[in-house]
């Protein structure tokens, strides 16, 4: 069973990435006989448009991952750009698209509507992002209820070609992520770097409490009974807290005695304490550079091997390579 995952290269990750996605993705390595896992940044082109910060959020993520644990000898670890047999691919998927088919992705209308610039880019991201997945010929992709709509755009595209020039693509199934909470921002909405609203994944000690302390209250006082269900630290604080401990924070919330700033600190002690470990691996690969572009490279040429017969057969299969 192959499985491919993929993260934008937009911005630092957040405490709503790693829940929503990476989180998932890494315990896919575990489960999975093949799991491949890429950073998207030519999709990320569609948004990010500075040289200096692409090459600087790219390196982030890879980063971060690496510290969180992804092993690069169970997963396929790659950057999109290192392997330009996508790119070519996604131009012979882009004769079998119906432009209607495109028009009709909530992704792009939603970000036309945020006022994302409507350029090319943006309208075909769904036939890129359908050449990453078909050529790995991926079984299964795991995606959020908002991404469904792009696999469903990578079978049909995978079923129009194989009709008209023969089978070449798997027909990948979606495999929809069980619905993770909403991680709220420090400002009560769904945390996003595009909101301004997030908590990094590894901010410095005295920044990351500074933030945990600015998530928005209500004005109930430390004597009043509070509603756990409808607090936005509380919902951060069951991300990491045990079972038993978040049980008995509700019961003191519901009981009244407790203040907002308290259970901030202790929401603030167990995101610390989560990514112990992770920031002294993130210290090791920072003190040797090379080692992280290492990885890259040798997961791009293992991808490019696995592509490459995807590649020559759709090559093929139009009339551009002999049989």
């Amino acid at each position: 069973m192959r499985v491919l995952s993929g993260i934008q290269p937009s911005g630092k990750l957040h405490l709503g990435n790693y829940f929503g996605m990476m989180k998932p993705a890494l315990e896919l390595q575990d489960r999975m006989e093949e799991t491949f896992l890429f950073i998207a940044d030519y999709h990320a082109l569609t948004t990010v448009q500075d040289a200096e910060t692409m090459r600087g959020a790219t390196a982030g993520v890879a980063l971060d991952f690496l510290a969180c644990g992804l092993d690069p000898a169970k997963t396929v670890f790659y950057r999109q750009s290192d392997v330009p047999q996508v790119h070519e691919l996604a131009w012979l998927l882009s004769i079998v698209t119906p432009v209607g088919l495109l028009e009709r992705c909530h992704s792009f209308k939603d970000k036309i509507a945020r006022g994302i610039p409507a350029s090319h880019g943006l309208f075909a991201y769904p036939v890129l992002m359908a050449a990453d997945i078909l050529a790995v010929q991926s079984d299964v992709v795991p995606v959020g209820q908002d991404q469904k709509q792009h696999v469903e755009v990578t079978r049909d595209l995978a079923i129009k070609f194989n009709n008209r020039f023969g089978e070449t693509f798997k027909i990948p199934e979606p495999v929809i992520k069980e619905e993770v909470a909403v991680v709220p921002g420090i400002d009560g909405q769904k945390m996003s770097k595009s909101y301004n609203n997030s908590i990094e994944l590894f901010l410095p000690e005295k920044e990351l409490r500074k933030a945990c302390m600015r998530i928005v209250t209500d004005s109930r006082s430390v004597a009043d009974s509070k509603d756990p269900d409808k607090c936005n630290v509380f919902a951060l604080y069951r991300l990491f807290a045990p079972e038993a401990d978040c049980a008995r924070m509700a019961g003191r919330y519901r009981q009244g005695g407790i203040g907002y700033g308290e259970v901030k600190k202790a929401l603030a002690d167990l995101v610390w304490a989560h990514f112990a470990k992770a920031r002294a691996r993130r210290e090791e690969l920072l003190a040797n550079p090379g080692e992280v572009d290492r990885i890259l490279r040798e997961g791009a040429e293992k991808a490019r091997r696995v592509i490459e017969p995807t590649l020559r057969k759709a090559r093929a299969a139009v009339g551009l390579e002999r049989i």
